[in-house]
């Protein structure tokens, strides 16, 4: 079975969290991180938390392997630092995966329009993305580095997919460079079917994708956000966020379904997940039944389910990774 994990707003719904809960849960043989290291995925396990730009968040299963797709970025340092840590011996990148280079920093980080205006993360990757498009980008397998770690990705994916294979997927679907709020959007495409190429995944062997959102939506950087709250109600209602690798505030805003609608339409998920019930409902932190949790958050599910027309089947309900209630069973999803 092949699950492509990807987010329904801007980001920061909590892919990370999904990605590795599944992991545990599920034992896949193998994990796949697209996108780019101006993404950072967080997971609390055992009450430390890990924020990973390079490497799938699936590092909390230890008999999973891990890698990096052709589709995606790496920067050899973070990447190093993340195999040594999280992935030895069980790390592989592919030979077609793009390189960021400090030159393309630099590049990024000069340009007034991406880092005012825009409001890029100011790490490189559209920098790099526009060498590749040019055919100028420098490839895992043009470094000696890498060696070690080179494979052909698409190739385990079908070769491990009847043990379980998990596509994480990097950003949001409205920060797509083709379905976002351009030109407030990243450099390449965010949706599951963009992820699914990243990844050398033909659409018909996708098997699940789930669509993550949180409770409330949160952006970083600049663009439109629909409804958006001042930082002073934000603080109120506890949505304050700052995001995982530049350390911006996270905007914030109420839980958009016209956003979310759009989301499904352009995400054709099978199964929905939803994190941080606990920020709407206090009552259900730390709860992992659903007749735990509060009658209320159960209604507000229920609804979400109703209006988005897919089953709901995760709920996250604190930072811990165990901290979800799995309806996959209970909906005929598992």
């Amino acid at each position: 079975m092949i699950t492509v994990i990807v987010d329904g707003f801007f980001g920061d719904t909590g892919k990370g969290k999904i990605t590795a809960y599944l992991a545990l849960r599920d034992s896949p043989k193998l994990c796949v991180r697209t996108g780019a290291p101006n993404a950072g995925h967080t997971v609390v396990h055992n009450g430390v938390q890990h924020v990973l730009r390079s490497l799938p968040s699936c590092f909390v299963d230890p008999s999973a392997v891990l890698a990096v797709a052709p589709g995606a970025l790496i920067r050899l340092d973070v990447f190093a630092a993340e195999a040594e840590r999280y992935g030895r011996g069980r790390t592989k990148v592919d030979y077609n995966t793009g390189v960021i280079e400090d030159r393309h920093v630099e590049a990024e980080r000069r340009d007034e329009h991406l880092m005012k205006t825009v409001g890029s993360t100011g790490q490189g990757v559209g920098a790099a993305m526009v060498d590749r498009v040019l055919r100028r980008l420098r490839l895992a397998r043009d470094f000696e580095e890498l060696k070690p770690y080179l494979a052909d990705v698409p190739a385990m994916i079908r070769g491990l997919a009847d043990g379980g294979v998990i596509v994480e997927g990097t950003q949001g679907t409205f920060l797509s460079l083709y379905h976002g709020t351009y030109p407030y959007v990243t450099s390449r495409d965010t949706t599951a079917s963009g992820v699914a190429s990243e990844a050398g995944i033909g659409p018909k062997d996708v098997d699940e994708v789930v669509l993550v959102f949180k409770s409330f939506v949160t952006r970083v950087g600049n663009g439109p956000l629909p409804g958006e709250l001042s930082p002073e109600e934000a603080e109120r209602r506890g949505w304050v966020e700052r995001g995982a690798v530049t350390g911006r505030p996270r905007r914030a805003a109420p839980f958009n379904l016209e956003l979310a609608r759009r989301a499904v339409a352009l995400n054709s998920p099978t199964q929905i997940a939803i994190t941080k019930l606990d920020a709407l409902f206090g009552d259900a932190a730390g709860k992992t039944r659903w007749e735990d949790l509060p009658a209320d958050a159960r209604r507000w599910v229920d609804q979400i389910e109703a209006e988005l027309g897919r089953p709901v089947t995760l709920l996250g309900t604190g930072p811990e990774v165990g901290h979800v209630v799995d309806l996959r069973r209970a909906k005929g999803v598992l």
